[in-house]
């Protein structure tokens, strides 16, 4: 993959940026201790049932993503249910038309603070992902056991997917993401959404979304009442690491609900 990417992304860009959006798992897949198990925890009856959703970048798929789960090896994740969907094949403005699995329209790359929103096109999404929260809500997972964690792409639709949902969450996980929509759209968040809490984390190395449009959320989000923590990690390119995982795994045992 990696022959492919230096042979190709200055005279196709189109190949490039799939490459280098889609990349979310190979710095985890590298760097993986050893000793972990690609099996799930077993189910244990005494812990909360919780369910983690996982949107990924733009070129990518769900499949490509599963072994982040097996970092979460504490026991509050015994019940916990995974789903890592992949998003639909749409054209692509910044890669020319082409079409690849996305979200929704990217204008341009890099992502900066002012990059123009394709908003219409996040609201569809989300509205996609809304039915998957709704169907494992109904199936009986308390909301506050819900989480949504995304990468670049799936970062910012996820971002979009907590602020607009009906119910307070468990919580939203950004990943090299960016806001997808503009101010105007704050006086629709309902305000048990701006009572979900949010996790941003960001590479001030990113060359791909830039770190300013990192660094523009949480202003953002504090306009709009919600709470944020925002991490930066100096030297972290387009992509995850291990460290940011670990703390994932924390952050969110910090907020499981009890299942009593």
């Amino acid at each position: 993959m990696a022959e492919v990417m230096h042979s190709t992304f200055l005279t196709n860009p189109t190949v490039f940026l799939a490459v280098i959006l889609g990349s979310t798992i190979i710095f985890i897949l590298l760097f993986q201790p050893r000793h972990l198990s690609t099996s799930s925890p077993k189910p244990d009856s005494m812990a909360a049932r919780s369910f983690v959703l996982w949107l990924h970048g733009l070129g990518d798929s769900g499949p490509a993503n599963e072994p982040i789960k097996t970092l979460f090896r504490s026991p509050e994740f015994r019940n916990t249910k995974w789903s890592f969907p992949s998003a639909p094949q749409n054209p692509v403005t910044c890669n020319y038309g082409m079409r690849m699995p996305s979200w929704f329209d990217i204008h341009e790359i890099p992502v900066t603070a002012d990059s123009p929103k394709a908003e219409s096109d996040v609201l569809k999404a989300v509205q996609n992902v809304h039915a998957m929260i709704d169907k494992e809500v109904a199936a009986g997972t308390n909301p506050n056991n819900v989480f949504v964690c995304g990468f670049s792409q799936g970062g910012a639709l996820t971002l979009a997917s907590v602020l607009l949902y009906p119910k307070k969450l468990g919580g939203g996980a950004v990943f090299s993401g960016w806001v997808p929509f503009n101010s105007s759209m704050i006086e629709k968040f309902p305000e048990d959404a701006k009572k979900t809490p949010i996790l941003w984390s960001h590479g001030m190395a990113d060359r791909t979304v830039l770190f300013e449009a990192g660094q523009a959320g949480p202003p953002f989000l504090e306009q709009a009442g919600v709470t944020c923590e925002f991490k930066a990690y100096p030297g972290l390119g387009h992509s995850i690491s291990n460290e940011e995982l670990q703390f994932l795994e924390s952050w969110i045992k910090t907020r499981l609900q009890s299942s009593s």
